[in-house]
């Protein structure tokens, strides 16, 4: 198993990365964040997760250890393999997600491509009560990155764009109105 690998970015694909270790170019799926922030030539370290299959060894790597728990934690729903996992992660920081799934938004899951309603249920089932930490006092938060959304989809933004620019978001600009705000100022700046 490799735990971990530290190299150069040679080259940057759709959803993954070549990491040059030491003459070696190992490719990694990553989430396509991790791609849009990094540079070619520039050193990386993620932690990853290799998965053994008949044909194949993949290698998915994340940069916090936190995001490689939550996605091994997905690995353990039946019928969630890794591109599933990190499909799913690749939609919203992993503690909107956390909160999605303890307090059973199935919304956030059906975003997937390949994710359908009975599989997002199963994923709330399975693991809910693993992440009842988040459902104390941070429903409503869900709530309102709900409503953002929406709000930005009303505009003509795209599910893609409004999920994109909340994680640009400071966490110090609190309330719904100002973080649409906020949303819509980001989003003017692109332009």
């Amino acid at each position: 198993m490799i735990g971990s690998i530290r190299g150069k970015i040679i080259f940057a694909g759709d959803k993954f990365l070549i990491i040059d270790v030491s003459g070696i170019g190992y490719k990694v799926s990553v989430i396509n964040e991790i791609i849009a922030e990094k540079q070619l030539n520039e050193e990386i370290f993620l932690w990853t997760y290799t998965a053994i299959r008949e044909n194949a060894i993949d290698l998915y790597g994340f940069i916090e250890r936190e995001s490689l728990s939550f996605f091994e934690m997905l690995l353990n729903v039946s019928g969630i393999g890794p591109k599933s996992a990190i499909s799913i992660i690749s939609i919203a920081p992993i503690e909107t997600l956390a909160k999605a799934i303890a307090t059973g938004d199935i919304s956030y899951l059906n975003k997937v491509s390949g994710i359908g309603k009975k599989t997002a249920e199963k994923i709330i089932l399975e693991l809910r009560d693993k992440l009842t930490e988040w459902k104390d006092g941070n429903i409503e938060s869900l709530k309102d990155e709900n409503d953002i959304i929406e709000a930005l989809k009303t505009l003509g933004y795209s599910n893609n764009e409004s999920r994109d620019i909340l994680k640009k978001i400071s966490p110090e600009v609190t309330g719904a109105n100002n973080r649409i705000k906020e949303a819509l100022r980001l989003l003017n700046m692109k332009k």
